[in-house]
């Protein structure tokens, strides 16, 4: 298996278990303290548990190789999965921020707990140990399961920090800080749902390769003196790199043999671009 598969494979086993190690702890405390925010993240959590687990199993089918019904392999999966999580974590953070609100107009009142803190700190060292992790297989292996994954830890450490903060605040007496925490713990699950969402929703709707990456093939056939023009360029996803269709005009008078040299020695120099996974060239004769 490709080693980004397999790296994919260990950030999204390493989230479940860290995950439900959060949700437990989060939770019970969550509930015998009655803390808006905690409970929140504790939700929060299940819904990582989730996300981490779309993870696993959208890497596990994107990383099975092309066949004869699938000719350009399985690597939609991915953003099939990461829309999957998008999804979960707008409609967990749409009930969170009923519940917050309803806290916050009611007055309830958190009641301070060491536990409390101890769970906070526990949930950002953990999650800010998962990011770390995330964010190094990211870095190496880029794709949109490990960026969703990535974020969310991210978003997780500055969620629970403000939580903490929230639990604090009740030794000074000020309570509504809790309910806002949940409002905005809400709101920013939310976001990162929506962004990933559209994220995904652009790439299985067959979004084009992007402005850099274009420009890098246009000045690679313009690099070919024999190249006269570009009729055209087309380019679809496939996984987190693109497909790409490249026709070009060339002098009429070529012989066969040296037109389709050069369409191979165009297509393998295309091809070896990072985003790139395949490219076609058609040639037209002027």
């Amino acid at each position: 298996m490709d080693e980004k598969f397999v790296i994919t494979k260990k950030a999204g086993i390493y989230g479940i278990i860290g995950n439900i190690f959060l949700l437990i702890i989060k939770a019970l405390v969550g509930f015998m303290s009655q803390s808006q925010a905690m409970i929140a993240d504790s939700f929060n959590s299940a819904g990582d548990i989730f996300a981490s687990l779309m993870t696993f199993i959208g890497n596990k089918i994107a990383s099975v190789p092309n066949d004869e019904d699938h000719n350009l392999g399985h690597g939609k999966a991915e953003y099939l999965f990461s829309m999957f999580i998008s999804i979960s974590m707008i409609f967990v953070a749409s009930k969170l921020l009923y519940d917050s609100v309803v806290t916050l107009v009611a007055g309830d009142k958190l009641q301070f707990s060491w536990f409390l803190v101890a769970v906070c700190i526990a949930t950002i060292l953990t999650k800010l140990g998962l990011f770390l992790y995330t964010k190094h297989a990211y870095s190496k292996h880029p794709n949109i399961l490990l960026e969703a994954n990535m974020k969310d830890h991210k978003n997780d450490c500055i969620v629970t920090t403000f939580t903490l903060i929230s639990v604090l605040l009740t030794l000074a007496g000020i309570y509504w800080f809790d309910g806002i925490v949940g409002i905005g713990i809400s709101l920013w699950i939310c976001y990162t749902g929506i962004t990933i969402f559209l994220e995904s929703y652009n790439v299985l709707m067959d979004i084009s390769v992007d402005d850099k990456t274009k420009d890098l093939i246009l000045d690679i056939v313009h690099s070919y003196r024999e190249i006269k023009g570009i009729d055209d360029i087309v380019s679809t996803p496939v996984g987190d790199k693109y497909l790409v269709f490249l026709t070009i005009a060339l002098d009429g008078n070529m012989s066969t043999f040296e037109s389709h040299e050069l369409a191979d020695n165009l297509e393998n120099t295309v091809n070896g671009l990072d985003k790139i996974y395949k490219t076609i060239v058609h040639v037209n004769p002027i």
